[in-house]
């Protein structure tokens, strides 16, 4: 399974995929059963609504003039080579010192310039004309399949995080961060942050996070070097220590991730569970409540 957007849902032919369109909605227009919609009790399930696109809209970038963006080239120890680190600011600030600063991390296979290439600077430009409250974006390169913790010799990109980032911030004038939003495998690096963080953070925002239930299932996605270093850093198996009394997850019913995200609601703030895949579509849908969830909660920090 990727986790860098588009290419997640099965494949299949043009006729066979309209067929199974067909037929699904041909099912669902006959009714309701025990007050549930047919279509959620159709053999197959998400995976079937996967196949034939009943995933709901994909999101677009808003069409608003970004503010600034500022990418450099920084040399990693904790990582052992140089990563990509990109500050996305509102427009119009005039004391960017001032502002909070919420983490991005990407998901398998990404980096920080995937993150821009969302559009993330759109999305928070946008979300401040609303009336968000400012805040800046600082996305980071974490490797392709990490799961933001150190998963071979020499290469730590949460030491990088906790160690390294609040001084790179520093020497830009910028505050350490006190939130951190995460999509899909940076979802598992969010909470695993959150856990780390001394003192906690102001802000968690998940966007269909790769949490895995089984040891089975984390071995797949070869993230671990076995299931001893899955068991140490699975947030899923560490819900008993604390995170944040500001924690929102967005994941689609079509994901496969769903099931182990819903295992999170108890523990959040707010947790939200539409039709969608694991998509930059859906996330693009997903961002503009994910962006004024984390400036109001880092306007709010102590309230």
């Amino acid at each position: 399974m990727t986790e860098t957007g588009e290419q997640d849902a099965p494949r299949t032919g043009t006729g066979r995929r309209t067929f199974l369109r067909s037929l699904a909605v041909a099912v669902v227009g006959a009714g309701v059963v025990g007050g549930a919609m047919v279509e959620d009790v159709l053999p197959g399930g998400p995976a079937l609504r996967r196949a034939v696109g009943m995933t709901g809209p994909d999101g677009t970038v808003p069409d608003v003039v970004p503010g600034p963006v500022r990418t450099d080239r920084v040399d990693s120890a904790a990582r052992g080579l140089a990563v990509d680190l990109s500050v996305i600011s509102p427009p119009g600030v005039a004391d960017p010192a001032r502002l909070p600063v919420c983490l991005v991390l990407h998901g398998r296979g990404g980096s920080a310039r995937g993150m821009l290439d969302l559009g993330l600077p759109q999305f928070l430009a946008a979300a401040t004309a609303r009336g968000t409250a400012p805040f800046h974006l600082v996305a980071v390169d974490g490797g392709d399949a990490t799961y933001w913790h150190r998963r071979t010799a020499g290469d730590d990109p949460m030491a990088m995080l906790l160690d390294e980032v609040p001084r790179w911030l520093k020497d830009r004038g910028l505050a350490a961060p006190s939130g951190v939003l995460g999509i899909s495998m940076g979802g598992s690096g969010a909470l695993q942050y959150a856990r780390a963080r001394e003192g906690g953070l102001g802000a968690v925002a998940l966007l269909s996070p790769a949490l895995f239930a089984s040891w089975r299932d984390a071995a797949t996605v070869d993230g671990y070097q076995d299931e001893a270093d899955w068991r140490a850093h699975e947030p899923l198996l560490h819900l008993d220590q604390p995170l944040t009394r500001r924690l929102a997850v967005w994941c689609g019913t079509e994901d496969p991730f769903c099931p182990a995200a819903r295992r999170l609601a108890d523990r959040a703030a707010e947790t939200h569970f539409p039709r969608g895949a694991h998509t930059g579509g859906f996330w693009r849908r997903v961002l503009p409540d994910a962006t004024a969830f984390v400036g109001d909660a880092l306007s709010h920090r102590g309230s």
